[in-house]
């Protein structure tokens, strides 16, 4: 049996791990690139690593030539909206420029071997953040209101661009995905760790933005899922990908507080004005039942879970601190 080729973009953040775990346990040869193989270290030593800079075309494209992949992951990109806002310039580059060197590396090789690529994109949730509220499908209009969601939804629309030129190239709409492994920037694993401190008696209290914003929140390892199933389908089309519920952050953050054993979090979180976005709709869910149709896919952790499970892996580590 043919052993099947894939690379992955962005492979030591949170979806880059645990989509190397699903691919190795698939027999799948994994390719990882990088910009620094400074954290090389951090992934499965079966996995062949590349340092490259992804806005250089003729570079990923050389890359893409020797490697020949049956399927490529698209996860690398600046994965905050706060952060874009900093420097949106970078943020563009990132996050639509490296699509761009993506998909025409991919469909040089593909024109070149014959032989087709399907290319998953990591979208997001944000190209949709100025759009009237409601529940969003793969049609509601592409609308971002930051940096961060107009350069997801430029390589958005290029993903749609290439599969107009005969690239099967997929956007995975993600919506909020979380996991022990989210970075501490998200306010999720804020909130999480936050609450493993102050139940070792290391940290007083929490500083939030606005807690009655809504978001719809899944497990990383189910949207990994959902990413290898549009590879496996083969076909280029767009996904969303989310649970269709929406929870607030103050009920995120009344489960994570409760599953350490503290019943008033009310006196122990305070209100940063500065920390609230004016331009966030007050709530954000997605439909998936596209995905649930055609890819055979939906959530298999609940919200309670899923916060249950990221306390209990940061009150371990400030256990064992």
């Amino acid at each position: 049996m043919t052993v099947r080729t894939a690379v992955v973009t962005g492979i030591t953040g949170q979806d880059g791990h645990y989509l190397t775990e699903l691919l190795l346990a698939e027999g799948v040869r994994v390719h990882g690139i990088t910009r620094s193989l400074a954290h090389a270290a951090e992934v499965r030593p079966e996995v062949t690593m590349h340092e490259a800079a992804l806005t250089r075309t003729d570079a990923v494209a050389a890359l893409f030539d020797d490697i020949e992949p049956d399927m490529v992951f698209h996860l690398a990109g600046m994965s905050s909206v706060a952060a874009s806002w900093a420097d949106p310039v970078q943020a563009t580059e990132v996050n639509a420029l490296t699509t761009a060197a993506i998909l025409d590396a991919c469909l040089r090789t593909q024109d070149r071997t014959g032989e087709q690529i399907t290319v998953v994109n990591a979208s997001s949730q944000e190209i949709f953040a100025g759009s009237p509220g409601g529940v969003d499908t793969e049609t509601t209009a592409v609308a971002p209101t930051s940096p961060y969601g107009a350069g997801k939804a430029l390589g958005h629309h290029l993903c749609q661009i290439y599969r107009a030129r005969g690239l099967q190239a997929a956007n995975a709409i993600l919506y909020s995905h979380e996991s022990p492994r989210r970075p501490e920037r998200f306010v999720t694993r804020k909130i999480t760790k936050a609450v493993a401190r102050i139940a070792a008696g290391r940290q007083a209290g929490l500083t939030l933005g606005d807690v009655s914003v809504q978001r719809d929140w899944g497990w990383a390892p189910d949207y990994v899922d959902a990413m290898y199933a549009m590879a496996v389908r083969g076909v280029g089309d767009d996904y969303v990908v989310a649970t269709g519920q929406a929870h607030s952050i103050a009920d995120f953050v009344a489960i994570a507080f409760a599953a350490a054993g503290i019943s008033d979090w009310q006196d122990r979180v305070v209100t940063d004005e500065s920390l609230i976005r004016p331009a966030d709709r007050p709530a954000m869910v997605g439909d998936a039942t596209k995905a649930w149709d055609l890819l055979n896919w939906k959530p298999t952790k609940s919200f309670h879970e899923i916060v249950v499970s990221m306390v209990d892996s940061d009150l371990l580590q400030e256990r064992d601190a």
